[in-house]
């Protein structure tokens, strides 16, 4: 099987910062992973994003495909429980158009009460609204006819006449952290998306023991594109220099309650244990060795690497 590699955006950014630099900085960015023969460009998604500042998805990535011709430009993730299901459908089938059928639609559940707060969502509620709006997206994608009643959302008969240029539609990529989760994105998905802060331990577990096992149950194919943040220096050590612009992040999700997510891998406050089988860490010639942590158990076909640009005092890491 082969592998192909993409790019996460760097899209957080602290609140200071000038975000129309930051985006030409994206847009060089996928300019120069598409003449490196990258084949993905993926953005995430949140809302209130405080203390730092975050581009929207669906607008920057539609801007970029522009940049990286021929490249995949995909979601990763929507925050869907938090969306209107009739919007993300014509979104994303538009992005599709735009990019030439190289789209794809990643969401998950999200966890910040200030975004459920900030559109109406019960957490109690939450992952019942995912399935129903994903169920809607799809239904919506494929050109069917939809009835739908909820609070949030009314359809009476009605069909999608803008048509995405893939058929039936633009694959469905799912975030998922717990074990629950991992057995959803395989009921309901095309494929599991992994985390990048899981360590290899975790990993395996899960996908030996929760979702290949689903993938069988449901009859889907082996595929799980993964993500890790990844760091090349002069040399190992260097490296780990370079990782400190990242730790404000992880400090800033564990702040969240993300870093209990798994609930057995718990982000560590140490920046050394942090980066043990998380991050990678390596000089251009090793940046393939010993240095990576990806699961051999799992069945990879797309890497997603994470790339924080260094830069000048002038200007902070995202």
């Amino acid at each position: 099987m082969s592998v192909t590699f993409g790019i996460q955006l760097c899209d957080q950014h602290p609140a200071s910062d000038d975000m129309h630099v930051r985006f030409l900085e994206l847009a060089e960015q996928v300019r120069t992973a598409h003449a490196l023969g990258y084949r993905t460009i993926v953005a995430g998604q949140h809302f209130l994003a405080e203390p730092i500042q975050m581009l929207q998805t669906i607008p920057v990535l539609a801007r970029l495909a522009a940049e990286g011709p021929g490249m995949r430009f995909g979601t990763c993730v929507l925050l869907l429980s938090n969306l209107n299901p009739v919007a993300v459908a014509e979104d994303i089938a538009t992005l599709d158009i735009i990019t030439g059928g190289r789209t794809f639609l990643g969401v998950a559940l999200g966890y910040r009460d200030v975004e459920f707060d900030a559109f109406g969502v019960e957490r109690h509620e939450r992952i019942r609204r995912l399935e129903i709006n994903l169920e809607t997206v799809i239904a919506l994608l494929e050109g069917r006819e939809v009835d739908l009643d909820e609070p949030w959302c009314r359809l009476d008969a009605q069909r999608m006449t803008l048509r995405p240029v893939q058929t039936p539609r633009p694959p469905i990529w799912i975030g998922a952290n717990a074990d629950k989760a991992l057995r959803r994105a395989a009921r309901m998905g095309d494929t599991w998306v992994i985390n990048p802060h899981a360590r290899l331990d975790t990993l395996t577990r899960q996908m030996h023991d929760v979702y290949l096992p689903a993938l069988r149950e449901f009859d889907r194919p082996e595929r799980a594109p993964i993500r890790r943040e990844i760091f090349v220096g002069e040399d190992r050590a260097d490296a780990f220099r370079r990782r400190s612009r990242l730790m404000p992040k992880y400090a800033t999700y564990t702040s969240r309650g993300q870093d209990k997510a798994p609930s057995d891998d718990d982000f560590p406050a140490e920046a050394e244990a942090l980066v043990e089988d998380r991050f990678i860490l390596a000089a251009p010639r090793s940046a393939s060795g010993r240095d990576r942590p990806i699961p051999r158990a799992a069945r990879h076909d797309r890497v997603h690497r994470a790339c924080p640009v260094e830069r000048d005092a002038a200007g902070a890491g995202p």
